[in-house]
């Protein structure tokens, strides 16, 4: 048992370093004007459109033109990542 909680805990932990990833993609993509119309720029949209839009209408957080809840949502992941590792971890060698 231990050892499938181990497993979980480094498949969520891939996930959201993928999705942190994904997420840097995004913010650095937008210093630019990129093509709409590509499929890199369209898939880092759709995966990180809807998070962000959630973010942007709870608390609005764009100062001079600068949008700032890609960085609030990047703080976000990196606590929760760590939380959620954490406490699997202590979980699997709790058996």
């Amino acid at each position: 048992m231990r050892q499938f909680i181990m497993a979980v805990a480094g498949l969520i932990d891939l996930a959201f370093s993928l999705y942190i990833i994904i997420l840097v993609a995004r913010a650095v993509i937008s210093w630019v004007n990129p093509d709409p119309y590509n499929p890199i720029v369209r898939f880092l949209h759709r995966a990180t459109d809807p998070v962000l839009y959630r973010i942007q209408r709870i608390v609005p957080l764009q100062f001079g033109g600068m949008d700032f809840s890609p960085l609030v949502l990047l703080l976000a992941l990196s606590v929760a990542q760590r939380f959620v590792q954490a406490t699997l971890v202590s979980l699997a060698y709790s058996f």
